[in-house]
């Protein structure tokens, strides 16, 4: 590994409609078929196409990725009905008041663009400088901030391994 490239320290996911959006953001869980080195703690940050542009919603924070075949039959169902092959369950996940526009961020910059932002890796500095920004935007009501930290506590089945349902 080459020492002089900075850590991960999160990704971008994009999601693709606005039923994903409502989804990811209320119940914590993100499918996908991306292979990434996902790491508890790692921050995550949730684009969608606007009427404006690409503009990040939010970000969670990973607490465990499982693979489709050790899902609940709730999970593993739409993980086949989607055609992915992972689960990403976070910790937390927060929408941001206002969403902040790609265009607007050092991301601006980027040779990547639209869907190709998917998986992009960002260093902890990137990372935070997104977030201060994103953070500090006015807010609007069109948006309300969702931390789904409760409405993951209060899912029937979620996103949990079958190890856990057999710990409990």
């Amino acid at each position: 590994m080459d020492s002089s490239k900075p850590e991960v320290a999160g990704y971008i996911l994009r999601i693709a409609t606005e039923q994903w959006v409502d989804h990811v953001f209320e119940m914590a869980i993100y499918y996908t078929n991306m292979k990434r080195k996902w790491r508890p703690g790692q921050a995550v940050l949730f684009i969608h196409k606007t009427r404006t542009g690409d503009a990040l919603l939010g970000y969670g924070v990973v607490d465990h990725v499982a693979e489709s075949d050790t899902l609940s039959a709730e999970d593993r169902a739409e993980c086949e009905r989607g055609s992915w092959k992972r689960a990403i369950e976070f910790k937390f996940v927060k929408r941001f008041e206002k969403p902040l526009l790609v265009k607007q961020t050092l991301l601006k910059g980027s040779k990547r663009h639209g869907r190709f932002l998917q998986g992009l890796e960002l260093n902890k500095e990137q990372l935070d400088q997104i977030l201060d920004q994103a953070e500090k935007s006015p807010p609007t009501k069109s948006l309300n901030t969702c931390h789904s930290e409760m409405a993951k506590a209060e899912r029937p089945h979620g996103l949990l391994h079958k190890m856990w349902h057999q710990e409990s």
